[in-house]
């Protein structure tokens, strides 16, 4: 078996995380990581006669994902690849990773078919190991739903990425309070979340790192110096070239800014080394953060390859 590159990260490295460590009892039902809650997905995009394909595809499941679909008429090359789960959602002991390689050249979106459900836990945790790689002037959006954690959810993701300095990624990820309304409130009621991201150069120099370790028991969000009163928050990461990153930074920040009226706050920070930009945002609810979120994800993609976003399906 081939050895993993030295910058992905994997459910085996995950295991070892620290903050974890509380959480290590087996699930009465079936033990973590057995048949059926280990999922894989590798998807590999190619630039072809004038347009990108999903030119490999690799799932076990529950993570699923059919065919590449082209319904962005703003931006008919682009192929989308929605993730299923065919479980229903994220289950104590699932062990989760997916990979995601964008050859040079190409482009690619890649979501998920509805919000990330982190069931109720009440043994072990949930992890999710993501590896993105982006060729020379490659393109990719990887833009998730919401996620949505159960009363005790104990769950941790890390994302790597490897790219070229001429590549331009878009990533997002927001995270609601729980099920606000569900047996009298599960409002930040989840025990953990914990989410990373590494960026590394070819070669595999790291050039940026941040961890996000969420403990509602330790440090109550929902304090006036956490959240201000808000529930949902969202990052949206626009790693690109530094030409692209000025432009986009420039246009950004009419759209940030703190409007307490309305229930939003949001804000951009520039990437150490020139490598893009961070743009965070907070709301009342979800529906807030993912249009904030929008607005910038569109200034990056007209930005960096010269497209708009289409009218957003009323089912989105």
């Amino acid at each position: 078996m081939t050895a993993a590159p030295a910058w992905q990260t994997s459910i085996a490295h995950m295991e070892r995380l620290a903050e974890l460590d509380p959480y290590r009892s087996q699930p009465a039902q079936m033990p973590a990581a057995a048949p059926g809650k280990v999922g894989r997905l590798q998807l590999r995009f190619e630039r072809r006669q004038g347009r990108s394909v999903l030119a490999h595809l690799h799932r076990v499941s529950p993570l699923l994902v059919q065919q590449a679909l082209y319904w962005d008429e703003a931006m008919p090359e682009l192929p989308i690849c929605m993730i299923l789960s065919v479980g229903g959602g994220t289950l104590q002991g699932d062990r989760l990773s997916i990979e995601v390689d964008v050859a040079a050249e190409a482009c690619a979106h890649v979501t998920t078919q509805g919000a990330t459900r982190l069931h109720a836990m009440d043994a072990n945790y949930a992890l999710q190991a993501q590896n993105l790689a982006l060729g020379p002037r490659a393109y990719l959006e990887y833009l998730p739903e919401v996620v949505i954690p159960f009363r005790d959810t104990r769950y941790a993701s890390q994302t790597h990425v490897l790219m070229d300095e001429s590549a331009t990624l878009v990533l997002s990820e927001f995270v609601m309070p729980g099920r606000v309304h569900h047996a009298g409130g599960e409002c930040f009621k989840y025990r953990q979340l914990s989410f990373g991201v590494r960026v590394f150069r070819p070669g595999g120099r790291a050039v940026f790192s941040e961890k996000m370790l969420i403990d509602p028991a330790l440090q109550p969000l929902a304090l006036e110096s956490v959240m201000h009163g808000l529930q949902t928050f969202g990052t949206l990461l626009v790693l690109t070239p530094p030409d692209v990153a000025q432009r986009v930074r420039a246009r950004a920040r009419a759209v940030c800014g703190v409007d307490l009226t309305a229930g939003l706050i949001s804000g951009l920070c520039d990437l150490p080394g020139q490598i893009g930009l961070l743009f965070r945002v907070a709301g009342l609810n979800s529906e807030l953060v993912r249009q904030q979120i929008r607005k910038c994800w569109q200034i990056a993609r007209e930005e960096a390859v010269g497209r708009t976003l289409p009218t957003e399906f009323a089912w989105r």
